[in-house]
């Protein structure tokens, strides 16, 4: 299966497990909770989607790889304690408590969160000295004299054998505690998890080309020589930070996260062709629709290597602004709700200062929930930008409140509207430029290619991304609807309801 079919796969079980009866009670019990084991190639994203799990089910989440550990440190250190028994003193042998479970408790202290994963990577390398342990652990999830606390789930990791020399192959009895899936690298799956990431447009350009460059192991005469999906997402925010200090991009930087020469010197060439491409056809411009004609008989005279970068280049900029455009619209809908409780205590009579403490309480307390979840390994970075960006606004409003001259709840609550009205007009101009800019480019598409190809690609970009679907269901594009039609794609839904509408309801 491909990363993204266990990843739902790993979330259905979690939930699964965590699934408690009338009583409280857990309905499989602990002992019957097969733990996971997911069985793939290195870098392929098995750390990456744990986190996305934990984040998406709001747990939390203590990842350790197992090479790290001795049997002292997972299993604890021993200790002389003295007992009594029937009259007589004995000195008895007991364990500290172990590194991995005691991070459980530290996770759930810190956090307030009681369920999560525990997520042991590489446990097919651990040391000989451990290695007798992992099957009591597996059947019953004890470290040492240690029990993982209930409600915390257990999803291991590991490599082939083919793939890493220190690996020990599970006997059959140890097998049989686990449910085992076997994770393949596929381009199509990364290339969705790439969009949503950000990754430079230039890479993903180039491995649709050559798709068989995503992921290579292999053994040459020089070594071994090996490109995976963590190295090209590692290159990708590399390389996004040398162009913004304008640093050269050599092939020996490009080496040090793709292992095979070969690989390495196409990539970088084709860098050096899209940095051209980018210089030659200016994206803002085409945006904005002053480009010329000049531009349009270029790009249709251009070769297939020439125009999937161009179209690269278009989608990756108009996706980033409607992004933008969505991350606010989804902090405005979160704003929603405290300034709906602060009208609600302004009608009921309180006053200035009452609405004053009350956007102090929402503030913190979203603040306390956002650390929690952070504490906890739960929060995605989108969610993390939105909250930041749903304090500040709730906090401004507070210091806008301070130094005001409101005494009564309703004037207090009319200078916060205010405030908020402002952000949702905003918001609503660049809903109208973003929307002029999508037509553009459907407009340069059109002029430039037709219904060709390359008005196909815009058009599934524009179908299968979240934010983009989301936007013209929301906002509607008209040059996407004739050509959905013209296409024969699969009719756009009824849309979602217009929430924007809801900002001005207050």
């Amino acid at each position: 299966m491909n990363i993204k079919e266990a990843k739902n796969y790993i979330k259905d079980s979690v939930k699964i497990y965590l699934k408690k009866d009338e009583e409280g009670e857990y309905r499989i019990p602990v002992v019957r909770q097969r733990p996971i084991f997911l069985l793939g190639a290195p870098g392929i994203g098995k750390t990456a989607v744990m986190e996305q799990i934990a984040q998406e089910l709001g747990i939390a989440l203590v990842s350790y790889s197992m090479t790290h550990h001795t049997r002292q440190s997972a299993l604890g250190l021993p200790f002389i304690t003295h007992k009594e028994y029937e009259g007589k003193n004995y000195d008895v042998s007991e364990y500290t408590m172990s590194e991995i479970i005691a991070s459980i408790y530290d996770v759930m202290a810190e956090s307030g969160i009681k369920e999560g994963i525990l997520f042991l990577d590489e446990i097919n390398c651990v040391s000989e000295t451990l290695a007798p342990s992992m099957l009591q652990f597996l059947q019953y999830k004890v470290f040492g004299r240690h029990q993982v606390p209930e409600g915390w789930i257990i999803v291991t990791a590991g490599n082939p054998p083919e793939y890493n020399k220190s690996v020990r192959e599970f006997d059959v009895v140890t097998m049989d505690r686990l449910k085992i899936l076997e994770v393949e690298a596929d381009y199509a799956v990364w290339k969705e998890y790439a969009g949503e990431r950000g990754v430079h447009t230039a890479i993903l350009n180039y491995l649709d080309m050559k798709k068989e460059d995503f992921y290579q192991i292999e053994t040459t005469v020089k070594g071994r020589s090996y490109i995976t999906a963590r190295g090209w997402e590692d290159l990708s925010e590399m390389l996004i930070l040398y162009e913004e200090e304008q640093i050269p991009v050599e092939e020996s930087f490009v080496g040090q996260y793709l292992r095979n020469e070969r690989v390495v010197k196409e990539f970088t060439a084709y860098y050096d062709l899209y940095q051209k491409y980018k210089n030659d056809y200016k994206v803002e411009e085409i945006l904005t629709g002053i480009v010329s004609e000049q531009a349009k008989d270029k790009a249709r005279k251009a070769d297939f290597d020439e125009r999937l970068s161009l179209m690269g280049m278009l989608i990756d900029r108009i996706r980033q602004d409607i992004r933008e455009n969505m991350l606010t619209a989804e902090i405005l809908g979160e704003v929603m709700n405290p300034l709906k409780a602060l009208k609600t205590r302004a009608e009921s009579g309180g006053g200035a200062e009452e609405l004053l403490a009350l956007l102090g309480q929402q503030a913190e307390g979203r603040r306390k929930a956002m650390e929690s979840l952070q504490k906890a390994g739960a929060l995605a970075a989108r969610d993390k930008r939105k909250n930041r960006a749903v304090i500040g606004l709730l906090t401004d409003c507070e210091k806008q409140l301070r130094v005001s001259d409101a005494t009564s709840g309703g004037e207090a609550f009319a200078q916060v509207k205010e405030r908020f009205d402002a952000e949702v007009a905003g918001y609503k101009q660049n809903t109208g430029m973003v929307k002029e800019r999508l037509h553009f480019l459907f407009q340069f598409v059109e002029d430039s290619f037709g219904s060709g190809n390359e008005m196909l690609l815009l058009m599934t970009e524009c179908t299968v991304q979240a934010d983009c679907a989301k936007f013209i269901n929301m906002y509607g594009c008209e040059d996407y609807q004739r050509h959905n039609e013209e296409l024969m794609l699969t009719e756009r839904s009824d849309g979602l309801l217009a929430e924007i509408e809801a900002l001005g309801e207050l």
